[in-house]
């Protein structure tokens, strides 16, 4: 049987979302054991033009709750990108999947058809629901929460495949 659209969509980011909050709780205790400064943890870069930890998680959030937000229909909620320790970090996602579990699935169903507008490089851009679900939200999500996933890495955090993926649905 066929996914539905928002049945397809909305778990996908919660899973890696709850996958990211649990590797930023072992990027914290490893951090706390090794004695590493949290602020230089969590400035980290894979490239010197390149976002550090902080920003790969808020953006992720942001790529999450925005894009169900919009397929909804609604005005996503306005987080403030303030965040400056893992505790606040796992608040925002904590607090991510809180909104995302509000959104209406039949409207995020719905949003299948709708056009989304977004500005990019300054200019608009349109496009069908499950052409942006498909190819801009979820491609953006997972861009950043690799990059947050290697920055821990790189550091000697322990994680594997399984911890990037998280939890696999049991039904």
């Amino acid at each position: 049987m066929p996914t539905s659209f928002a049945a397809g969509a909305t778990p996908v980011f919660l899973r890696g979302l709850t996958a990211l909050l649990a590797n930023l709780e072992k990027g914290e205790a490893f951090a706390a054991s090794r004695k590493l400064d949290e602020g230089h943890v969590l400035s980290m870069r894979l490239y010197p033009d390149m976002y550090p930890l902080t920003r790969q998680v808020q953006i992720c959030c942001d790529s999450a709750k925005n894009g169900l937000a919009r397929l909804a229909g609604v005005e996503p909620r306005k987080f403030e990108d303030h965040e400056t320790t893992f505790a606040q970090l796992k608040t925002r996602i904590a607090d991510t999947i809180a909104y995302i579990r509000t959104l209406d699935g039949a409207a995020i169903e719905a949003g299948a058809d709708r056009d989304i507008v977004l500005t990019l490089g300054g200019q608009p851009v349109t496009m069908k629901g499950e052409i942006f679900l498909n190819h801009f939200s979820l491609p953006n999500f997972y861009f950043h929460h690799a990059v947050a996933y290697g920055l821990l890495r790189h550091i000697g955090v322990e994680l594997g495949k399984r911890d990037f993926i998280g939890v696999r649905p049991t039904a």
